[in-house]
């Protein structure tokens, strides 16, 4: 577990006991601080010493109000009683941040965008490890980062960061920051796309002069935070990642895609700032396995390739994977987030047939057909049926629902082992 002698002997308030919330509680409880806590859930408020709901409490000379990046903070009333009190809204990640004076000598790499964040952080951490050195990948990716036990001297600290928990650190200083894309998503909780891309270009603003900021240049957003930052003096910092960029991906079957290009290219970038020898990074690109529920490889049957890609939850995340096959069977569909397909629309050439799933599946299906054949399967088990029938050997059957997942299922974990389950059930 990460501790800091800075909490020791101050008040916090945490609201959301979740998996970062819950640590938080715990680091902040074994540094000596005095912390009251509280979750909508009584089962999640269980056991633990001293709770209260924060928006009951006088503030008054409280360090920091410490809340889950599911919080609402632009409809939660929680921001407006802290600041009442004058007292800052903040995440875990800023916990991190104001205990790194007291861990061994480190380097931290932030990784933030709407797509391949998940990718990026994993592939850096394998690297890194690849070439001997210690790692820990955290943030928005598997375990609580206050969680993990510190590194020893010279370990790197590898941070997929959403916009939401970059809102709520102020002094995140990444050695390394790697901006991948921006695309509308997440809009209800900012004040427009607009506010949205000012919330990635905030990893940037938070890092030292000398730190390397790595910057995907595809989409208009992004590119502009990359020339900000050159006009502001940084131009010595600055990587910028071009898109369409022609690379032999064939030694790295894990990182297919033009997408998987950009999120190589950027790992490259990060690992060759922190100092990671060339072979080592080949070594790591070439044996890396990739993540579940994103490209992920998980069968072939009479010569057709199954792949999950549950976590592509918008159109633009899909759009990749219907570049990165040949001749696809595509399952398309679930809780909507935008009400077209057009980033898809490169791809259409490669789907041979489109398979509607979901709340979406008969809006889906009109916007599809004019454009190739669609059958609206409903379910994903009777889609994964129908496409496993129809295709030829050397086809491909892709789950890559451009949707998020809440309509049938708890998330797009739920729903890519859903997809695992109904493959495996044609053997």
């Amino acid at each position: 577990m990460i501790t800091s002698s800075a909490w020791r002997g101050k008040r916090y308030a945490v609201l959301g006991l979740a998996r970062s919330g819950l640590a938080s509680v715990r680091a902040l409880e074994a540094s000596g601080a005095e912390v009251f806590a509280w979750d909508t859930s009584e089962a999640a408020r269980s056991g633990l010493a001293s709770v209260a709901d924060p928006l009951t409490l006088d503030l008054t000379g409280f360090a920091g109000v410490v809340v889950s990046p599911g919080v609402p903070l632009n409809r939660h009333p929680i921001a407006a009683h802290a600041a009442s009190f004058g007292v800052p809204v903040i995440g875990d990640i800023e916990l991190f941040a104001q205990a790194r004076g007291g861990l061994p000598a480190h380097k931290v790499v932030g990784i933030t965008g709407t797509n391949g964040k998940s990718t990026t952080t994993a592939l850096i951490d394998h690297i890194c490890r690849t070439a001997g050195v210690a790692s820990l990948a955290g943030g928005n990716i598997g375990l609580p980062i206050l969680g993990r036990d510190p590194l020893p001297e010279g370990g790197v600290y590898v941070l997929e960061l959403s916009s939401y928990q970059i809102d709520l650190t102020t002094s995140l200083d990444c050695d390394v920051a790697v901006l991948l894309n921006i695309t509308p998503d997440h809009l209800d909780r900012y004040d427009g796309f607009e506010g949205y891309a000012a919330s990635k270009a905030r990893l940037f603003a938070m890092q030292s002069r000398g730190h390397a900021a790595i910057i995907g240049i595809g989409d208009a957003a992004s590119a502009s935070i990359a020339r900000q930052l050159a006009t502001s003096g940084r131009s010595e910092d600055l990587t910028k990642i071009a898109p369409g960029v022609c690379m032999d991906q064939s030694r790295w079957p894990a990182l297919q895609g033009p997408h998987n290009a950009q999120n190589a290219l950027a790992a490259i970038a990060a690992c060759e700032a922190l100092g990671i020898e060339q072979a080592a990074i080949d070594r790591g690109l070439a044996t890396f396995g990739g993540l579940p529920h994103r490209m992920e490889r998980v069968a072939t049957r009479s010569g057709v390739l199954f792949v999950n890609d549950s976590k592509a939850t918008n159109p633009t995340s899909t759009a990749p994977a219907l570049s990165a096959f040949g001749r696809i069977h595509w399952i398309v569909g679930g809780l909507a987030k935008t009400d077209d397909l057009e980033a898809c629309r490169p791809g259409f050439g490669h789907v041979v047939k489109a398979y509607t799933i979901g709340e979406a599946s008969a809006s889906f299906a009109d916007i599809l057909s004019p454009d190739m054949p669609v059958e609206r399967s409903g379910t994903l088990e009777a889609a994964v049926r129908s496409a496993a029938a129809q295709a030829q050997p050397g086809e491909t059957v892709l789950l890559s629902p451009a949707c998020a997942s809440f309509d049938q299922f708890k998330d797009f974990e739920a729903r890519g082992q859903a997809f695992r389950d109904a493959v495996e059930a044609l053997a």
